[in-house]
């Protein structure tokens, strides 16, 4: 039997599915801008002051500018060695503390998670990170991108309970069989886990590919600089020069601002693409990890 909506009913839909548009168009967007200004031919989009609904004068030149660029080539290999090298260890890493710290015959577990804990709202500061950095050899290395970010407390802690929500049968049968912690963890925790572990994958995955600020303070050789980076000195410090060489004086500007919105889109495409594949896993991934015990 189909039930009749009432006034009130129909009213609170229609305002609910207004406000669900207008959050759609706010957040797409400023997106949808900067694609289409960087299809825009530059003359063009140098006089446009209003919206823009589509490209002014299709044109792909800037894109063709761009990957002429020595430096946005290098700052993407960079990336992808940051993101895949630094993921995996992230979650190794990660992984290996989670199930320690979530065993019950564990030895000063709680006291171990304080002081870890303790690290999420207190640390040592830029200058003293810097310094022990410095010590350890690590100043203009790739390892000063990944190690010292190789645990987030937040993505243990998650992992952590969903670990401990893993029923003790399965590991208490494993061993009487006679496997060890690594065959455990590796062989029965980690294949139960696969949708936390795709939501550490994300996290952790589109954080290496959205960090600048480590780059900026620990890397000097222009050849190991994150894309990011590579971003920030065309968009900040307006760096564009060796984009556009050749071309006239009165073209470089509005040239040069539509190479700025095509560099914004091929530092961003890639990772919006990874999270289509990870989305079935994110919701039940994030709610499994938060079940308190």
């Amino acid at each position: 039997m189909k039930i009749k909506a009432s006034l009130g009913e129909k009213v609170f839909d229609f305002l609910n599915v207004l406000f669900m548009v207008s959050l759609i168009i706010a957040t797409l967007y400023p997106f949808l801008y900067v694609l289409f200004s960087s299809l825009s031919d530059p003359g063009l989009l140098a006089k446009n002051r209003g919206i823009l609904l589509l490209p002014l004068g299709f044109t792909v030149k800037a894109y063709e500018l761009v990957f002429q660029n020595p430096m946005i080539i290098v700052g993407y290999l960079n990336t992808i060695f940051y993101v895949i090298v630094g993921t995996i260890i992230n979650i190794f890493l990660t992984s290996i503390g989670a199930y320690a710290l979530s065993r019950k015959n564990a030895m000063l577990t709680k006291p171990i998670m304080m002081f870890i804990t303790f690290t999420m709202f207190f640390s040592g500061g830029l200058i003293p990170t810097y310094l022990l950095i410095g010590q350890l050899g690590m100043i203009d290395t790739r390892w000063a991108l990944i190690i010292p970010n190789a645990v987030s407390v937040w993505n243990l802690i998650i992992m952590r309970t969903s670990f401990k929500g893993i029923p003790d049968s399965l590991e208490e049968s494993a061993r009487i069989d006679g496997a060890n912690d690594w065959t455990i963890l590796f062989r029965i925790i980690l294949p139960l886990s696969l949708p936390v572990i795709a939501v550490m994958v994300l996290f952790y995955g589109v954080g290496h590919w959205n960090a600048y600020f480590d780059a900026m303070i620990y890397l000097r050789n222009n050849d190991l600089w994150p894309l990011q980076l590579v971003l920030r000195e065309i968009l900040i410090e307006n760096s564009t020069d060796n984009f556009i060489t050749g071309v006239g004086g009165g073209d470089r500007y509005p040239i040069g601002e539509t190479v700025k919105y095509a560099t914004i889109i091929v530092a961003t495409i890639p990772i919006l693409f990874l999270y289509p594949f990870l989305q079935k896993y994110f919701v039940k991934g994030v709610m499994i990890g938060s079940i308190k015990e």
